[in-house]
């Protein structure tokens, strides 16, 4: 399982949000390629880096710091945050991006982001389906910076995909992101069961070393980790090393 280190980025400034909502932030620092040249030497081989600037305004994007700390900290990255077009897509991957991630959009626009799969290739694209669960306990996929459901579940917005090649997926149950209580991880076992062929990346409240125990048994292909470390739960070493 690997471990995916975040840096959320607000004005040029690292931060956090909960449930991400921006009345709900916390600063973390104003150098966020010093942060990643930390996570480098701490052993990380790949970071996560969301652009919330563009996410809530694609004229405000941060294409250029994304592209700094890219250069800067000779780590693989996935990043995105309110991809709308294809070109943003193509300006992240010259920028030096690993994985572009698409959020709310492949949930609106599901042909567009399937032609985008095609197009730039099943390695280059992410999909990051954010899940509240509804009453019976079904994780159905929300919109537009979490605000909006779409009222899809989340077994029919994966099997749509499967067909146009997708490969990776970054899930967050948005009830845990940003709170430090632990994982969902029933959530992501069950998807691992269910999706096979998927790569899958759990996000959203990982608290401590014994939570990355128990995702790694899920059989997740990743795991984001941002405020515990942040918080300084754990160290990044110590992360890698369980």
């Amino acid at each position: 399982m690997i471990i995916y280190p975040a840096i959320d980025l607000r004005g040029g400034r690292v931060v956090r949000l909960t449930e991400g909502r921006f009345d709900q932030e916390k600063s973390y620092g104003d150098d966020p390629l010093a942060v990643a040249k930390d996570f480098a030497t701490a052993g990380a081989t790949w970071l996560h880096v969301v652009d919330l600037d563009g996410a809530k305004d694609p004229t405000k994007r941060q294409t250029a710091l994304v592209e700094e700390i890219i250069q800067g900290s000779g780590l693989r990255v996935q990043t995105g945050g309110g991809i709308r077009d294809e070109s943003q897509i193509a300006a992240l991957l010259a920028a030096g991006a690993t994985r572009v991630i698409v959020g709310s959009l492949a949930a609106k626009q599901p042909e567009l982001v399937r032609g985008w799969l095609r197009q730039f290739g099943p390695e280059k694209i992410i999909l990051s389906p954010d899940v509240r669960l509804d009453g019976g306990g079904t994780p159905r996929v929300a919109a537009a910076g979490w605000q909006e459901s779409t009222g899809m579940a989340l077994d029919d917005f994966l099997h749509s995909y499967l067909a146009a090649g997708l490969v990776h997926i970054l899930c967050t149950d948005i009830s845990r992101d940003g709170k430090l209580t632990g994982p969902n991880t029933a959530l992501y076992a069950q998807l691992v069961k269910k999706f096979s062929p998927l790569q899958i990346q759990a996000s959203g409240g990982v608290s401590s070393l014994d939570d990355l125990r128990a995702l790694k048994a899920t059989g997740s292909a990743g795991a984001i980790v941002g405020r515990a470390l942040y918080e300084k739960k754990f160290t990044l070493k110590e992360a890698l090393a369980c």
